[in-house]
Parts: structure tokens; C-alpha cells; sequence
């Protein structure tokens, strides 16, 4: 296999996360137990993914000039990503984010975007250069929690380079929807496609539609990820819903990064949009499997073999 670059940019964050034994917001005060702290965030989490399926891996985004910049780029660096390209935003602290996981693994998470928003012009021009230099193939993996000015010019940087971009649109209110013919794949959540398209998504039905209708607006391949750890795809003439894998969760905290993370790099080996998309589903099934985001990603052969039968049970979608 060779060996290809993808970008990661966006959010980067030191994260917080415990174990709670009784839902979030029942009580003025839960105790908690089994304190990570960890590596986090959406650019994070999608770096650490390539670096470990064997590709050149290059995180994009900005920390502060604190303590924490070395929980959040520690253990990437120690993975094999490449993290010169992250900047320093003087004065400000690096990225939070306060995880909290209850009983039945759906985690509820505080983000304190901090650094992440701290782009000034020097900042947003030693990103483009990165971007405008990077060896091709590659593919930039972006989200939308950093400012949507830099989302912007990232974006038609790479479209100039001929770079396919891979959007996570967490927010959606800071995308910019005249973008989409821009991008390769869009791959937002529920809630995310609900912002996106300007209603509420109740079924798998109206999932579809939502798709067809970001496919419609320019998108050329759209997957929108589903609770239940499936996705429903749009590509070509064709809706697809891809069901999700028989797994016990323990822990839902980064498996739709692993869904963009894997999915991006499928797309960037040359695999099918379907195939891909399965190779997707089953990095976010596995990943609920463990506790935090990094730490529970599995390998690509622990990929590769569940999204082989994920694929065969995807069926076709009538909106």
C-alpha cells in the first residue's frame, strides 16, 4: 500500500473524561469516577487515525501556550503524527473538552473551544501554505470548530490544489452551505444535517431526503451518521442505509471522528464511496467498544473484516 498524506484541521483539545453513574443533569452535583485525561479533539482524533492505518499524517489547527498543549499533542506526536503545523496562541489556553459518560455510553460533552478560535492572519497564512505545499495524493480532513473564515479559505485552498476535502460539519451553523460543491464528502450527524438543511430528521426516511437534498445542493457524496452507529449515504443516484454493527457500547466519545477519520482515508485509497462508508460505520462500531476517543480506535484489519459484512446488509433507502 502506498503511503499518502492526509491533513487534519480543526479542533484540537486536552480532554477530560469520567464516568458517571446516573444521567447527566439529574442532580446539581454526580460523582465520577475513572478521570482520563487525554488527547482530544476532532483534527486530533482523525490524525491519530491516519497515522495508524500507515499514512503520512500532518494536524493543522492551534493550542495555547500552556500546560496543556502537551496532553492534547503528546500522544500524537508519540503515534507518528506530524505536529508542526500546529501553532501556539499566545496568552490563551489550549482547547477543553469536559466529557462526561453515563451508564448507557452516550457521552455528553462541554467544549471550551479557547485556542481553537485564536486564528489571526499570520496563523490562517502558515495553515494555507501547508496546505498549498503538501505532496499529493492527499486529502484534508476538516471540521468547523475553528472559525468559519478559516474554514472558508481552507477549503478553496485545497480545491485549487486539487486536494479532496472531507468535511465533519460540527457547527453546522459556522459552514457555509455555497462550500459544498467544494468538498469531496460531508459527513455530519444527525443533528448536524438538521442544521444544515433546516428541519428535523425523525426517520431514516427523512435522513434520506436530507442527503438527496445536500446532494442536490452540491455535495457529491454525503453521509449522514446515525445514533445507532449506522449512516445512510448518498453518492451518484443511489441512498443507502448502512446498519451498524452488533457491539456493546461502553463508550460513544469520538466514534463519529472515526467515522470521518476512516471514511476520509477509504476514500483517499481509492476504495468505492460504499465501501468506504462501511469501512466508516465499523471504525465507529468499534470504537464504542472502549473508553475514550483514541485509546479505543482499532486497526484497519479490525476494520476492514466487520465492514466487509456491514456492507452486504446496506439496502437501498426510498425517500
Amino acid at each position: 500500500m502506498d503511503r499518502l498524506t492526509l491533513l487534519s484541521l480543526g479542533s484540537i483539545n486536552a480532554d477530560f473524561q469520567v464516568r458517571v453513574d446516573e444521567p447527566p443533569g439529574c442532580r446539581e452535583t454526580l460523582l465520577a469516577h475513572d478521570l482520563c485525561r487525554l488527547s482530544g479533539g476532532k483534527a486530533s482524533n482523525t490524525a491519530y487515525l491516519a497515522a495508524r492505518f500507515g499514512h503520512r499524517s500532518i494536524l493543522l489547527g492551534r493550542v495555547g501556550d500552556d500546560e496543556l498543549a502537551e496532553q492534547a499533542l503528546g500522544p500524537l506526536r508519540d503515534a507518528g503524527v506530524e505536529v508542526d503545523g500546529v501553532g501556539r496562541a499566545a496568552g490563551r489556553s489550549t482547547g477543553v473538552s469536559m466529557i462526561m459518560v453515563p451508564p448507557d455510553a452516550k457521552k455528553q460533552i462541554v467544549l471550551a473551544t479557547e485556542a481553537n478560535d485564536c486564528w489571526d492572519d499570520a496563523a490562517t497564512d502558515a495553515m494555507l501554505a501547508c496546505i498549498d505545499g503538501c505532496e499529493t495524493p492527499a486529502c484534508l480532513i476538516l471540521d468547523c470548530e475553528i472559525p468559519a473564515r478559516v474554514v472558508r479559505r481552507a477549503i478553496q485552498t485545497a480545491a485549487r490544489k486539487g486536494i479532496p476535502t472531507v468535511l465533519d460539519p460540527s457547527f453546522p451553523d459556522r459552514f457555509e452551505n455555497d462550500l459544498l460543491s467544494t468538498l469531496q464528502a460531508i459527513t455530519p450527524n444527525r443533528s448536524e444535517a438538521e442544521g444544515l438543511v433546516g428541519r428535523s430528521i425523525e426517520s431514516m426516511e427523512e435522513a434520506a431526503n436530507a442527503a438527496r437534498e445536500l446532494q442536490q445542493a452540491g455535495a457529491p457524496i454525503v453521509c449522514i451518521k446515525l445514533s445507532d452507529g449506522g449512516c445512510v449515504l448518498a453518492v451518484e443516484n443511489e441512498t443507502l442505509h448502512i446498519p451498524p454493527g452488533d457491539v456493546e457500547p461502553v463508550d460513544t466519545t469520538g466514534a463519529g471522528d472515526a467515522f470521518t477519520g476512516v471514511f476520509a482515508i477509504a476514500l483517499l485509497e481509492g476504495r468505492d464511496p460504499r465501501e468506504a462508508a462501511a469501512w466508516g460505520v465499523a471504525a465507529a462500531n468499534l470504537a464504542v467498544t472502549g473508553y475514550g476517543s483514541q485509546p479505543s480506535y482499532q486497526t484497519r484489519e479490525q476494520v476492514e473484516q466487520m465492514a466487509g459484512g456491514l456492507l452486504a446488509r446496506a439496502t437501498v433507502v426510498d425517500g
